[in-house]
């Protein structure tokens, strides 16, 4: 892999007058700047439709897109959307995602749209082709709506829905599709490749639980032990995968799932990878993932199956946490880069070490910080208290960073692009709120905390040209540009 940079940024955090990001004309924009940057990577979070707290990890399906992220603007271009019904938008923020707002009115919208929409024989081919997954999907919504939007295991058995319903998001998941690949091929075209997640895990109340109970468990859910973030864990409360019954079928679920993956994206970020090996089992009911087991996984022998149907992955391996050699021999094995997060380079974290760009190796993907991390400047500014970190701890850490990185703290943001980008690490990353130097406003996701995530939204006068050149000049300096 040649030397390159790129921008994390989330669709749903894109500019745009309709309360949230889109897979519009902004993101055209955004891709072009991005281009006038020298940026070879868009890296997205999960694409599917968002179900508890708005997570991009906790989804409706594993395979669908979500509509959310529809250019209402080209449902107009194509005579299914009266201009007139765009003027009803409410005031919406445009640096917040108002979730409790913005939902209702796109979905009343997108129901105009659907009103206006004729099938065709795209439609029909579209509908066919992907109908293994879809079928089951636009049956659980359509009942999902028809229950009220409770989860699926409390729906009242009478209640049916409507096909005219199941229709309606199969027109979704048409539209999306078809929208996302236009902004692909755009991309391509400027020579930025596209870079997404795949969760490890699924939703309870999700398409693939509800349509396959007999891959998942229900007596255990996932999570992981206390950790930076924590002091009690993270109980992420997704089901448990039956790794027997997915094993004795091949795979047949996971490898339909990453050649989905593969459609979308260029590469692909595997979520919590050494969950693969060995994975945090808590039993349901508990109310904190302290009092969960190591259980082994699947390892090496699930991306075998893998790479046998789908040829060599282009992924890359979240392999932070509790890491063991297991893990890394199975990174090893299939050449995965492993990634590296600047912020945890100077704390007691027993990776710590290898995240100072010094101990860095070339297959390896670094970041200044994660959607699960503050910003640069809202971790430089912070004082502890906000995770497991004691305020000693956090000035300990600001201290090393000091020395390590040749700073007094100013424009902190950028020295940390500035530290990676002339590092050896083949790729690295940096969050949009780490290029326009947000503090912890700009956060995307706080792990353990169920509410009031995945909001920020980028300005579109805060994506400026001399932030562009100032990375354009960086990527020259450092040889990562094309």
């Amino acid at each position: 892999m040649s030397r390159s940079s790129g921008v994390l940024l989330h669709p749903t955090s894109l500019p745009g007058r309709f309360g949230i990001g889109e897979i519009g004309a902004e993101a055209f924009r955004f891709a072009d700047w991005l281009a006038r940057a020298g940026q070879r990577i868009w890296q997205v979070l999960p694409l599917g439709p968002t179900g508890y707290g708005e997570s991009p990890y906790q989804l409706f399906s594993a395979f669908a897109g979500n509509p959310s992220l529809l250019s209402l603007d080209r449902l107009v271009e194509r005579g299914w959307l009266a201009e007139d019904e765009l003027h009803t938008a409410p005031n919406f923020s445009d640096g917040a995602v108002e979730f409790e707002r913005v939902t209702p009115w796109k979905s009343r919208i997108l129901r105009q749209a659907f009103a206006g929409f004729r099938p065709d024989a795209e439609f029909a081919e579209f509908c066919r082709k992907e109908g293994w997954w879809l079928d089951d999907f636009a049956r659980f919504m359509a009942l999902k709506d028809a229950n009220g939007g409770v989860e699926w295991s409390k729906w009242d058995p009478q209640v049916a829905a409507r096909e005219e319903d199941a229709g309606y998001h199969r027109f979704l998941q048409f539209e999306f599709f078809r929208q996302w690949r236009d902004l692909k091929h755009y991309c391509a075209g400027l020579g930025i490749r596209l870079m997404g997640d795949v969760p490890i895990y699924v939703a309870h109340d999700s398409a693939d639980v509800w349509a396959h109970p007999e891959l998942f468990r229900a007596d255990a859910v996932a999570g992981v032990p206390p950790d930076y973030f924590s002091a009690t864990g993270q109980l992420w409360g997704n089901p448990l995968y039956r790794w027997d019954r997915l094993a004795a079928e091949g795979y047949g679920w996971w490898v339909e799932r990453m050649r989905a993956a593969l459609g979308l994206f260029d590469m692909v970020r595997m979520d919590h990878f050494r969950g693969f090996e060995a994975f945090w089992e808590v039993s349901a009911g508990e109310t904190t993932a302290e009092n969960g087991r190591w259980v082994k996984g699947p390892g090496a022998e699930l991306f075998r199956a893998l790479e046998a149907a789908l040829g060599r992955l282009p992924l890359v391996a979240e392999n932070l946490g509790v890491i063991t050699p297991e893990v890394e021999a199975i990174r090893g094995e299939f050449g995965f880069p492993g990634m590296a997060v600047l912020q945890f380079a100077f704390g007691k974290d027993p990776q710590a070490p290898g995240f100072r760009p010094h101990n860095y190796v070339r297959n390896l993907v670094a970041y200044t910080g994660t959607h699960d991390n503050d910003t640069a400047m809202g971790w430089w500014r912070s004082a502890g208290g906000d995770s497991t970190r004691t305020s000693e701890d956090v000035e300990e850490e600001k201290q090393r960073a000091r020395r390590y990185l040749a700073t007094d703290g100013g424009e902190i943001n950028w020295v940390m692009i500035r530290a990676l980008l002339g590092s050896v690490a083949d790729t690295v990353l940096f969050p949009m709120q780490d290029v326009v130097g947000v503090g912890s406003e700009g956060r995307m996701n706080v792990p353990s905390v169920a509410s009031g995530n995945w909001r920020w939204r980028v300005r579109g006068e805060e994506v400026t040209e001399e932030a562009a050149g100032r990375l354009r000049e960086m990527v020259e300096v450092y040889e990562r540009v094309r």
